[in-house]
């Protein structure tokens, strides 16, 4: 089980913190949903050749659907795992779909990169060396995922969750490591 951001005390007055949203998830799946079933609904009745269902039921049936999955799919045990990321003057926090979060002081970071692969946004953080990684409370079950990059071993955090989103992320590492 991830510490949750607010039982870590922040290292900096400036920290901005950036973690995963339920509702987040849920609102953007709902409306995906909604405007899909809302556009196709009267292709298949034109298809189907018949008079098909009244707006009134067509849209209830869009709402009732739409929230069903979107909730299922935003409590599911996938979006359950929560991510944050935490940047301040002292470094970046990471805690990534359930993992124990770790901190990592600038200068003990080679490269940060967030990135797209597919419909997703992923942040890869590439330490200079692992031992210069710090658990933020303890010893705990696991760091982040990490994977092989051009650049050497990285921790990998989804942030397609993550709110505010991965734009303001980027703009806020780039403020950090470009000051």
């Amino acid at each position: 089980m991830s510490i949750a951001p607010e039982q870590v005390e922040a290292p900096a007055r400036d920290a901005v913190l950036f973690r995963s949203s339920p509702w987040r998830t849920f609102l953007a799946v709902f409306v995906i949903l909604l405007v899909s079933y809302l556009a196709v609904s009267p292709l298949v009745a034109l298809i189907g050749r018949g008079g098909g269902d009244s707006a009134g039921s067509t849209v209830s049936q869009a709402i009732v659907i739409g929230a069903v999955v979107a909730a299922a799919y935003a409590w599911s045990s996938r979006a359950a795992l929560t991510t944050w990321v935490r940047v301040s003057a002292a470094g970046l926090e990471l805690a990534a779909q359930g993992s124990d979060p770790i901190m990592l002081a600038w200068a003990d970071i080679d490269s940060v990169v967030v990135r797209r692969v597919g419909l997703r946004t992923v942040l890869d953080v590439t330490p200079v060396d692992l031992d210069r990684v710090h658990p933020v409370q303890g010893e705990g079950p696991g760091w982040p995922a990490m994977e092989v990059t051009d650049d050497g071993e990285a921790f990998m955090a989804d942030l397609s969750e993550l709110w505010p989103g991965p734009r303001k992320l980027r703009r806020e590492l780039a403020r950090r490591l470009h000051p």
